[in-house]
């Protein structure tokens, strides 16, 4: 009887393996359908054709503080440069 139980032990595993292969390899449905319209956003969002046609016009493109308070900004040959020790 002892030999029967050590035999059943890997007859099971193999049921075992054979389930867990069969519902591996199923077929799976995805819904790529919300991850390509969340994509074409981000697409969309990253074109900015606008601020494309400000830098080939030349001028910078300013935003948020720098845009508010341009006195903030340095001003290259002003003297005010702490890094530069005479």
């Amino acid at each position: 009887m002892a030999a029967l139980a050590w035999l059943l032990i890997p007859l099971m595993a193999a049921i075992g393996a054979g389930m867990w292969g069969s519902w591996a390899a199923r077929n799976r449905r995805t819904g790529d359908g919300t991850e390509l319209a969340g994509y074409a956003k981000f697409r969309a969002a990253m074109e900015k054709p606008e601020a494309d046609q400000e830098l080939a016009e030349g001028g910078p493109v300013l935003a948020g503080a720098a845009a508010a308070e341009p006195s903030r900004m340095h001003r290259a040959g002003s003297g005010s440069d702490p890094a530069r020790v005479s």
